[in-house]
């Protein structure tokens, strides 16, 4: 028999706790989980009645994580921390389980970019291009902004939640953490090959300092193996310099340096994170691949970069930015889809999920061009055949009303 519903609880080895204490309380709940994993194989979540089952995770370092059951992530309530949206709503559709495997023992994730090299050049060889499809067009390798989007999306920062005001870095930092413990990228634990830029205070400074340098040790060449590094941060500036740029971050003193070559190739690239618009409305996240110079400086090798709002919505240009803003005004709940490494990805632009059944929202920003005018037609014929509720906006017109239809029309006692 299945436990009753309680939104915000999780049932583990036949005991009901908040999701919240066990995130906090991870030595003390250690027994439960494995009590749980030996004895029924999984947690419940009770957001739903019937409870819906969740991933026991257990870590090679022994910690425990809590994941959503694979493919019934649409199934939890919209405000479930376990909640995703459904097939055909995120780029990470296009990958092979080569790509992204998930076991009860974490994610393994196979990025195409390798972050370590011995003489025979054997995780490069792994990692080659010709071996980044499969036989059914299936992604068998992540690239780095795929990689940033799987991180964004399982910290839930695509998503804005109900009766959230406003979120600042640090509260990126600590979702984004909790993820970091349970991947592995190419064979090494995710949380010792990326580091995540901490949020500044006076009090964590020298912290901060010391947790970059011993960073920055593990780069560089030990013994027969070369090693790089992964680097999570927001741009705050990029400055010319005589060789390149000077990528300068929000809340770290130190900047990555980078070749003129490579920071052409980005802003081509990741055009609208580049963009006077990132700096003025919004802000542009990165995720750098680093090697440490002969001279100690931490240089970026590559990078991908997302436009975001202020509030770290991801967005794919300035339009969308003035739209989740605009919904944000609204105390409207949310989700933009990701598209990973997926360009040609047909997705919504946002997911309205304070509503039931959800509704749509779509950015109409360009006008004549033949391949955005077909992926026009496609998702209007989608939501024709769904019967979905649809608001579009032309930016050639004001914004829409985006007021929840229950606020539209008070009632005479609101």
């Amino acid at each position: 028999m299945h436990p009753t519903s309680s939104s915000g609880r999780i049932q583990l080895a036949g005991r009901t706790v908040q999701l919240a204490w066990l995130r906090e309380h991870t030595a003390q709940a250690a027994s439960l989980f494995a009590r749980a994993r030996a004895e029924v194989g999984h947690a419940w979540c009770l957001c739903r009645r019937p409870a819906l089952r969740l991933v026991i995770r257990c870590t090679r370092a022994g910690r425990y994580h809590l994941a959503g059951w694979p493919q019934e992530g649409d199934q939890h309530e919209t405000t479930c921390p376990f909640h995703k949206l459904g097939p055909g709503h995120s780029g990470r559709d296009r990958y092979s389980t080569q790509a992204i495997k998930e076991t009860d023992d974490g994610v393994f994730i196979r990025l195409a970019t390798p972050l370590a090299s011995t003489l025979e050049r054997a995780e490069a060889h792994e990692n080659a291009t010709d071996e980044v499809f499969d036989d059914r067009h299936a992604r068998r390798a992540v690239g780095l902004l795929g990689l940033l989007h799987w991180l964004w999306e399982e910290a839930r920062l695509n998503t804005w939640p109900p009766g959230m005001r406003h979120r600042t870095w640090r509260h990126c930092n600590a979702l984004l953490r909790r993820h970091l413990r349970e991947a592995t990228v190419n064979g090494q634990e995710l949380d010792s090959v990326l580091y995540l830029v901490p949020p500044f205070t006076p009090q964590a400074a020298a912290a901060n300092t010391a947790a970059l340098e011993t960073f920055r040790a593990r780069l560089g060449r030990h013994n027969a193996t070369e090693r790089r590094g992964l680097l999570l941060g927001q741009i705050k500036e990029v400055a010319p310099t005589p060789y390149g740029v000077a990528y300068r971050l929000a809340h770290q003193r130190t900047p990555l340096y980078a070749r003129a070559a490579l920071h052409a190739r980005a802003a081509r690239a990741f055009r609208h994170a580049f963009s006077q618009t990132a700096a003025e409305h919004g802000a542009r996240v990165a995720l750098f691949v680093v090697e440490r110079s002969a001279g100690g400086h931490l240089v970026a090798a590559d990078l991908a970069a997302m436009l975001t709002t202020r509030t770290y919505i991801p967005a794919d240009s300035s339009y969308e930015v003035a739209m989740a803003d605009a919904l944000t005004a609204c105390r409207r709940a949310f989700i933009k889809p990701l598209r990973y490494d997926s360009a040609d990805a047909v997705l919504p632009d946002f997911v309205l999920t304070d509503q039931s059944p959800a509704a749509y929202v779509e950015v109409y920003g360009i006008h004549g061009r033949e391949s955005y005018e077909r992926r026009k037609a496609a998702k209007r014929a989608f939501y024709q055949r769904h019967q979905a509720r649809l608001i579009e906006w032309d930016i050639t017109r004001p914004l829409p009303d985006l007021t929840h239809p229950e606020r539209r029309h008070p009632g005479p006692n609101t």
